[in-house]
């Protein structure tokens, strides 16, 4: 074996194996969180737009946390493997500035709590938006800490602290929304505070509140970090690399998040919070591309990052590429294929909104092909493409849901996602093209998205025909089509490349 095969084949092993862990935390995390989705939606009417509110607040705290991390994860990365940098120098600095911005944050939003809450359409629910604020500010403190984890390999311990969150969050809301309701007739005062908090909605945040914080205890070894030092020279040349980064995250992230913040805006009223839950809860569903991706990303960036002073990066980009597309179309189609299964993970009242999920998954794998295909610019230092790609694609994204919401409800949402990854998908491949050119297998690639294309059409042929399957038949024919699939990727992917 060559030397530069044989170092591809050790990345793709401590990819591998650092994405099971990854995964395991991930995936196995978000399943349980969806074990919450039908309680939520069960317990949360459709028509009273409680699970609205949930849905709105979590998309405010998703683009605060880009801001507040403002792409210092990234440039943790980039500066703890140059030479010539103190890796523990990196840290401590990355970690008071980020402490900083986040006691900032906190502080400006108690102190303009009451304006800031009217604004945000919760005049008569302050304590929501004082309870995000600080959720937010701690976690964007610790995924530095998470970083830290990941740049030492440390991933058992990155899967402990994510579960000592999770597990103790899960508990909380089952005590909230099953145990709560049969005390109230001997605790009238815990049935007005459960009713007083949109039935129990509000509590949700609280819950989430005191599991973030407990979450803090696991950290004391890397909070030492603190006592590192800070180095006023290397803040600013960190900041000089991060700055195109937090553009490009903010803009990144609107593209995920923008039409859950707009859509009260665009379809104010109790109307409008019913359509963004029945939203919210079917792209739950969907969001097993998004737990794919962060599972990868968490595995891969370290990877690409160290393998860059081998120069043999374009050659894991490709095959990390093909690789990821492979299994994220597996993926789409069995959600797709066992969707009279997995339906049952929303309540009823809430399925009318599962026609979203084959547009959401497939926007969900543009984003995905688009970080595998955004390294260059991250290599190159070129970031601030990633800030004008971004904020194209965010521009697409907004527009269609600024014209197509007030028309097509959350329709417009779903399309409006599509459009906005598959733009910033192409950009990148093109403009990357040119400043870092790699070698994708655009062959196999568009194979296996032909090969997705034929099984659904199967899939759906006999529905065409006018034939209903029962619930069996549609089980035992996706089936078949999946281990069709699988077949044909062990045959041209698995093992030609002895994977």
């Amino acid at each position: 074996m060559h030397g530069n095969d044989y170092i591809c084949a050790m990345n793709l092993k401590s990819l591998a194996k650092d994405t099971a862990i990854y995964g395991l935390s991930s995936i196995v995390g978000r399943f349980l969180n969806y074990l919450l989705v039908p309680l939520y939606t069960t317990k949360i009417a459709a028509e009273s737009g409680g699970y609205g509110i949930v849905t709105n607040l979590y998309a405010y705290t998703a683009l605060f946390l880009a801001i507040l991390t403002f792409g210092m994860e990234t440039t943790l990365f980039r500066f703890s493997n140059k030479s010539g940098e103190d890796s523990d120098k990196v840290y401590g600095t990355t970690l008071r500035m980020v402490g900083g911005v986040c006691l900032v944050f906190i502080a400006l939003v108690l102190l303009g709590l009451r304006p800031i809450s009217q604004l945000m359409g919760y005049a008569s629910h302050p304590e929501y938006i004082a309870c995000m604020a600080v959720i937010v500010a701690m976690d964007a403190f610790q995924a530095i800490m998470f970083s830290r984890l990941r740049l030492q390999g440390k991933a058992l311990k990155f899967m402990k602290l994510k579960f000592a969150f999770i597990i103790p969050n899960i508990i909380l809301n089952l005590l909230i929304f099953l145990v709560f309701p049969l005390l109230f007739d001997k605790l009238p005062i815990l049935k007005s505070l459960y009713e007083g908090m949109d039935y129990g909605v509000g509590l949700i945040f609280f819950s989430n509140l005191l599991c973030t914080g407990a979450v803090f205890a696991g950290f004391a070894s890397e909070l030492r970090g603190l006592s590192y030092g800070f180095d006023l020279n290397l803040a600013r040349r960190m900041l000089r690399y991060s700055w195109p980064l937090l553009l490009l995250s903010v803009v990144g992230i609107l593209n995920q998040v923008a039409d859950k913040i707009l859509f009260p805006y665009l379809m104010p009223g109790e109307a409008g919070r019913e359509q963004l839950g029945i939203y919210g809860a079917c792209v739950k569903i969907a969001m097993l591309m998004s737990i794919l991706t962060q599972a990868f990303r968490y595995a891969y960036e370290p990877i690409v990052f160290k393998d860059s002073k081998e120069r043999n990066s374009p050659s894991t980009l490709a095959d990390g590429t093909l690789y990821f597309i492979v299994f994220t179309v597996l993926a789409y189609l069995a959600v797709l294929f066992y969707m009279p299964v997995l339906r049952h993970f929303v309540g009823s009242g809430y399925w009318e909104g599962l026609k979203v999920v084959p547009i959401v998954m497939a926007a969900e794998i543009f984003m995905g092909v688009y970080f595998n295909l955004s390294f260059w610019y991250k290599l190159t230092d070129r970031t601030w493409w990633g800030a004008v790609m971004n904020a194209i694609a965010a521009s697409v994204m907004i527009a269609v849901n600024i014209f197509g919401v007030p028309r097509f409800g959350y329709m417009a949402c779903a399309w409006g996602g599509f459009a906005g990854y598959g733009t910033a998908m192409l950009l990148s491949f093109v403009i990357g093209s040119r400043y870092y050119p790699v070698p994708y297998d655009l062959r196999r690639i568009a194979l296996f998205v032909a090969l997705a294309a034929l099984l659904l059409a199967a899939y759906h042929l006999p529905e065409w025909l006018g034939y209903t399957p029962s619930t069996a038949v549609l089980l035992a024919l996706g089936t078949a089509l999946l281990l069709l699939y699988c077949g044909v990727a062990y045959r041209l992917i698995i093992k030609k490349k002895r994977i």
